[in-house]
């Protein structure tokens, strides 16, 4: 196969598309999106506001908002004192209404979460909870080490988490809750918890601060926080009516259909289920960014939509990050290929030799042969490589094999050229991204400028070939144009 016919299909189109690029070409507003939906600033302020003294709680804060936005629960996975009830609290703040917390045992008693029963209503027939102040009332509630709850308990959220009713009595009552956020140290191991656990759709987990983090953790003064913006019930319904006008692009449903294929690779089960409403709160991250269709890099949010374990959720975000950071598009690896190709013909033909002839045009080797004397001969006869010399080549060939080599120069500077204003564009994308933080950011410009590095080094391999056929040594004729070097790609 000819190297310029075997140019991947990412390659070949990459000096007008570099991954990504078409959502970086969207409008950053959607004219006809509801006026009443939260703005960019608003979103951004809560955000500040829930991690505000909290170190390395990006990630956590913009799940947990994400989730309330998204009409979703959360899972806080950590062990003690890494501030999951403070999230929880904090956005209790910013919702407002009655706010619940409790933490459950294995000794823990409906009455404790839903209320005692109502004794004026056993009086008149009816078997009824008195719910005031108690979970079926709140609009944020944190339950701490969750999955240590009984079965009786456990049953009755399912529904609440699930459908948003409580059983009062012989009625369904719907209750105001918008969103809950679970905490447990692990993920639980019992197979009779696993649906309780796919319940919550977002999943994060909490670690203790990190070594480099620890100094401004004791350094910290404690200053609440203050919500100057808040969040209304209403604000949220109309995310819910407006997030169905949010689309699902051909390049989008490809990108998932890659991810789900990688998820297999690494063992890790997705259920149909999960991932329909897990696309939910892709078109909702796109929503509250003022964008119609969901882009590249609203993928992100997958990590805590997919992922069990933290190792998990690292997979989805270095994944990603690749993507965001032109990893496939680019290829190294094929380019090294390329190169290697290149170098290796430039060898064979460095190497070749062709038999040396005198002015008259007979062979060297039969003037030495007629002079040899008997001694010489003694010795063993002359060799043939003595008479050789390094081949010669016509100028023909050599204009080829550089004009193959100036070919892919081209595309890989026009790519490089383009690929530097994609950086400069996913930069500024990144960082005004809601979902996305700035360590994510970076991590993402990080492959991005390793993938171009690796690029570069193939590219003065290329020009180093390129000078060494120009190099050859040059025949008296024309000559004639080679074949193209080949590359394999298995």
């Amino acid at each position: 196969m000819a190297l310029h016919s075997a140019c991947p299909d990412g390659f070949k189109s990459a000096p007008s598309e570099v991954p990504g690029s078409e959502s970086l070409r969207q409008p950053s507003n959607i004219e006809h999106l509801s006026k009443s939906l939260p703005s960019l600033d608003q979103l951004r302020s809560i955000i500040a506001g829930l991690e505000h003294g909290l170190i390395e709680r990006s990630d956590a804060a913009r799940a947990l908002l994400l989730a309330v936005l998204s009409g979703e629960h959360l899972l806080l996975l950590g062990p003690p004192g890494t501030a999951k009830s403070e999230l929880a609290r904090r956005m209790h703040g910013v919702l407002g209404g009655h706010y619940f917390e409790r933490l459950l045992t294995r000794f823990t008693v409906p009455e404790e979460l839903f209320g005692p029963l109502s004794l004026a209503a056993l009086d008149a027939g009816r078997y009824e909870r008195d719910i005031k102040g108690y979970l079926p009332t709140a609009t944020v509630a944190f339950l701490d080490e969750v999955f240590k709850a009984n079965s009786a308990i456990l049953n009755a959220l399912l529904t609440l988490l699930n459908e948003r009713l409580f059983d009062q009595g012989s009625a369904r009552i719907r209750v105001p809750l918008l969103s809950l956020v679970g905490a447990s140290n692990e993920v639980p191991q019992d197979e009779g918890l696993r649906a309780f656990f796919d319940r919550f759709l977002f999943r994060c987990s909490v670690a203790p601060v990190s070594d480099p983090g620890f100094r401004q953790l004791v350094q910290l003064c404690e200053i609440p926080p203050s919500f100057s913006e808040k969040l209304t019930p209403e604000a949220i319904d109309v995310i819910d009516r407006q997030v169905q006008q949010v689309r699902l692009t051909d390049a989008i449903i490809h990108e998932l259909e890659q991810l789900r294929a990688h998820l297999k690779t690494i063992r890790v089960e997705v259920s149909d289920r999960r991932w329909v409403r897990s696309v939910r709160a892709l078109k909702v991250s796109a929503l509250t960014l003022g964008r119609e269709v969901v882009s590249l890099d609203d993928l992100v949010v997958l990590s805590w939509l997919l992922a069990q374990t933290t190792e998990q959720a690292e997979a989805i975000r270095q994944w990603v990050s690749m993507r965001l950071g032109c990893d496939t598009a680019l290829d190294p690896v094929w380019l090294s290929r390329v190169a290697q190709a290149f170098e290796k013909q430039l060898e064979i033909e460095q190497s070749a030799g062709e038999l040396a002839f005198d002015d008259s045009g007979k062979l060297a080797l039969a003037r030495s042969l007629a002079g040899a004397d008997a001694t010489a001969m003694a010795n063993g006869a002359p060799r043939l490589s003595a008479f050789s010399r390094q081949r010669r080549y016509g100028a023909r060939h050599i204009a080829a094999r550089i004009a193959q080599i100036d070919g892919i120069l081209l595309e890989l500077q026009i790519f490089l050229g383009r690929a530097l204003e994609h950086r400069e564009a996913l930069q500024v994308r990144l960082k005004g991204h809601l979902w996305i933080t700035p360590e994510f950011a970076q991590s993402c410009l990080m492959h991005f400028d390793a993938t171009c590095r690796r690029v570069l080094e193939q590219k003065q391999a290329l020009e180093r070939a390129r000078n060494g056929f120009a190099a050859l040594p040059l025949g008296e004729d024309e000559g004639t144009v080679p074949d193209p070097v080949t590359v394999s790609l298995d």
